[in-house]
């Protein structure tokens, strides 16, 4: 078999198209989940503080925090994590204060995304890029 520069750059481009697939379908599985957390309603900005570090130096304990005074509950994802549900938290009559705080495994450098579902019924949304130096997930 003869390796031609015309094979080279088609193997290239498939190579860098497959690579591709799987972040639009872990992207997708996230949007999915939000979609199905609000129902397709609208989201708001503010409302909502969620604190993450900017660098993560091992990807398999992430701190992060989330407060959201007024929420019901609180759906956390990451993006690009095979499985994207980090937490989903509700919050009763009772609770004295509407905030989350753990610690997380995150594959790779990718946004931390929380939702909170506050109690009038409308949605706040606050996102976070986490870049991570040593992947959490198997990476």
């Amino acid at each position: 078999m003869e390796f031609t520069r015309r094979g080279a750059m088609a193997l290239g481009a498939g190579l860098a198209a497959a690579l591709m697939l799987p972040a639009r379908a872990l992207r997708a599985a996230a949007d999915d989940k939000i979609a199905e957390f609000t129902g397709g309603a609208a989201m708001g900005e503010g409302g909502i503080t969620l604190t993450t570090p900017e660098i993560a130096e091992n990807g398999n304990t992430v701190p992060i925090e989330v407060s959201a005074p007024g929420a019901v509950e609180i759906l956390v994802l990451a993006s690009a994590n095979p499985t994207p549900d980090v937490a989903r938290v509700s919050f009763g009559p009772l609770a004295g204060a509407q905030r989350l705080s753990t610690r997380i495994r995150l594959g790779g450098t990718q946004d931390v995304i929380a939702i909170a579902k506050m109690g009038d019924g409308s949605f706040q949304r606050a996102a976070n890029t986490v870049k991570v130096t040593i992947g959490g997930c198997g990476g």
